[in-house]
Parts: C-alpha cells; structure tokens; sequence
C-alpha cells in the first residue's frame, strides 16, 4: 500500500531534518552500511571460489571424483555471490538524494504508471 501525499511529505521533512541535524550520520545511514556489507560478501565469495579450487584439485589429487565435483559447486556458488553483490553494490556518492523518501517517489512514481495502464486497459475493454 503506498504512501499518501501527507506521509510522504512528512518522511521527506524527517529526512530533511536529520540532514540538517546531522549530515554525517545521515549519509552514514544512506548508503555505506550497504557499500561495506555487499563489499565484505564479494571478499567472502571470492575466499570461497579460492577454497573451491583447492577442493578441487585436492580431489583430482586424491583421485576422488567426488571432492572435485564439490570443489566445483563451491566455485560456481561462490562466483554466482560475487557477480550479483558486485551488481547490486551502490557507488559511492551515487544517489546522492536517494535516501528514503527518494525511494517512495519512485515507487509511487511506478504504481502512478501501472494504475494509469490498468485504467486504460479497462477502459479500452469496456467501450
């Protein structure tokens, strides 16, 4: 359920505030803790992918089909982390603006698009 005008001027003035307040903790909110937490899972994907190769050669060593076949699985779901945190990592001072309230005008911005399309359709079916 989105957001009325009247809410979504009052988060607009509350993030204001806080800006205004204080504009460190305010962009220390924005952003970063995302930046470093799908930082930290690219780190932690790509150790993995590390110990994946080492599993298997490990099992092509020993001969066991089996570690290597892990080893393998490993790699792959290691390297599947570390493409989509990259992706989804934000730039750094990118989306300046785009705290909370920028979020819910973009979303009420597409609901706006999908009801208008939806009326349209029902108009279009009912004449």
């Amino acid at each position: 359920m989105p957001l009325s005008e009247h809410e979504q001027r009052m988060l607009e003035q509350m993030e204001r505030a806080l800006y205004a307040e204080d504009p460190k903790f305010a962009t220390a909110l924005e952003g970063s803790g995302l930046r470093t937490y799908t930082r930290r899972r690219v780190y932690q994907a790509v150790a993995g992918f590390l110990v994946g190769i080492a599993l298997l050669m490990a099992g092509m060593v020993a001969q066991r089909i089996w570690i290597s076949v892990v080893g393998f699985l490993v790699m792959l779901g290691c390297a599947v982390l570390a493409v989509t945190g990259w992706r989804k990592a934000p730039r750094p001072g990118a989306q300046r603006g785009a705290g909370p309230a920028g979020a819910v005008r973009r979303r009420r911005g597409m609901m706006d698009r999908i009801e208008q399309r939806w009326q349209r359709r029902r108009d279009e079916q009912g004449h």
